[in-house]
């Protein structure tokens, strides 16, 4: 069955990918896919239920404890790493058109995604090449053995979006290092997540190595709960992470966790805002602002807060917000009615606390369907309303002046997160020493982006561990010394 939305037919799915086959999943339970620019259902999936998750689990165990995949050599599996990334590659035409439908990412921003998506998949079959699993040790007259194992089976749930990008980040590194992986993405957007099953089937894995399940939080919390999970990795809200990080430490499951942010784009000095404008406000709504790392506070010097402030209204009142496959739109809807709620909250919020709406605010007069947010700016924001504290998830940008570079330290890191970040200055020097003072596991200098190819986490409640780079491989691999081998 095929829908059309837009310009792309969505394909619907009927069977489950488990142990790298498709099979009837255990209920006629599904997901109906709602695109965000129609308010239509334009695809369904079967929903995944705890049998399957015990059925993909059990797979996975046979698979590490008796199959091959944790027996190959790392050359060896890093070669079906990029078949995969090959096979992810030949669907991206379809990957990125499905994705824009489902999700209402501009073309733009879904090829983007996409596009680094294969990235991480290539980077993780060459992992082997950068990272060594064996080494002799040696403290005076002792020789020790230190090897580094598979941990066992790996459970990766990850959100909607970016699920193709972000199951990279996870199942590379986990197969990668010899685990086998169960993926649980995300009830909305899981129309490409299952082309990308379809990818992962072609590339050959052996039996019971990669299972697909696309469901919701009870079942991810099943998963997580499987006494025969070694270890999982989380990518979503802040609130989510602390729930499943409780719920590893039942039984002390090794967990990761990538989580929420309020990063801060700190202008230090006089640096010119046509150098700056173009980095920051995309780097902050692009999207629509559905992005962990976002830049969504700007910190300003007083004396030039009203400058920046036009300077920036100008910028984001031109954006085209609409059709997201119309390729001048910048601006596509939320994802869902409930995020658009959400986001529509925390603007309210933010006219209660005094801070002052510039532009936005409301939904775009000129669209009838869709869940739109126009993109919205607060101006004279104290670092201590809600909406400098929050993650909204949405097109909202606030605007916080300092009268000091110490201040602007101070209030870049008094948040509860610290994902990214960014500062701008001619200065060099005093940009590099304020991003060294500001708490967040990644900072940019005069840029901002998301380095996927380099560790990737939080400080603070935006997580524990890092993904990305040869750091990527480090949560899906256990630690053991051998004693007592000759010198």
């Amino acid at each position: 069955m095929t829908t059309t939305a837009g310009v792309h037919a969505v394909r619907s799915f009927s069977k489950l990918l488990i142990g790298g086959r498709w099979v009837e999943p255990s209920s006629d339970r599904v997901i109906e896919v709602v695109s965000p620019i129609t308010e239509e259902v334009v695809a369904t999936v079967p929903e995944a239920q705890n049998a399957d998750v015990d059925a993909a689990v059990a797979a996975a165990r046979v698979a590490f404890d008796e199959g091959p995949w944790p027996r190959l050599t790392p050359a060896e599996r890093g070669a079906v790493l990029l078949r995969a990334a090959a096979e992810i590659e030949a669907r991206l035409p379809e990957l990125i058109a499905t994705w824009t439908v489902e999700m209402g990412a501009p073309h733009i921003i879904s090829e983007s995604f996409h596009t680094i998506g294969v990235g991480n998949w290539e980077m993780a079959g060459t992992l082997h090449e950068r990272v060594s699993l064996e080494e002799t040790r040696r403290w005076k007259d002792e020789a020790v053995r230190v090897i580094k194992e598979p941990v066992g089976v790996a459970a990766a749930i990850i959100p909607w979006n970016g699920p193709v990008a972000t199951a990279g980040w996870k199942m590379g590194p986990a197969l990668a290092a010899g685990c086998p992986v169960i993926l649980k993405p995300a009830p909305e957007g899981p129309v490409n997540v299952m082309i990308l099953a379809e990818a992962l089937e072609a590339a050959g894995f052996p039996e019971g190595v990669v299972s697909v399940l696309p469901a919701g939080r009870e079942v991810g919390e099943h998963l997580v709960r499987h006494r025969d999970v070694d270890k999982v990795s989380f990518t979503g809200s802040t609130a989510a992470g602390r729930r499943i990080m409780a719920l590893c430490a039942e039984r002390i499951a090794r967990v990761t966790l990538e989580l929420g942010g309020k990063s801060a784009a700190i202008i230090a000095d006089g640096i010119a805002m046509e150098d700056v404008l173009p980095i920051i406000i995309p780097g902050g709504i692009a999207h629509s602002g559905q992005v962990c790392a976002a830049l969504t506070r700007i910190l300003v010097p007083r004396s030039r807060h009203d400058e920046i402030t036009a300077a920036v209204k100008a910028m984001m009142e031109g954006f085209k917000v609409g059709d997201p496959s119309e390729p001048d739109t910048f601006i596509g809807p939320l994802a869902a009615e409930r995020q658009r709620a959400r986001v529509e909250e925390y603007i309210r919020i933010g006219r209660e606390e005094g801070a002052t709406l510039v532009t936005g605010g409301g939904r775009p007069a000129h669209l009838e369907r869709g869940f739109y947010v126009e993109p919205t700016l607060f101006a004279n924001v104290d670092n201590s309303m809600r909406i400098a504290q929050e993650e909204i998830f949405g097109p909202v940008l606030t605007i916080i002046p300092f009268d000091s570079t110490d201040e602007a330290v101070r209030i870049a890191n008094d948040s509860p997160y610290g994902l990214s970040g960014a500062v701008f200055a001619e200065d060099v020097e005093l940009a590099e020493s304020i991003a060294r003072r500001v708490r967040t596991g990644q900072m940019s200098v005069n840029s901002w982006a998301i380095c996927s190819s380099q560790p990737f986490g939080g400080f603070k409640q935006s997580g524990i561990g890092r993904e990305g780079g040869i750091e990527g491989i480090e949560p899906y691999l256990e630690t053991k010394v051998i004693q007592g081998l000759d010198s």
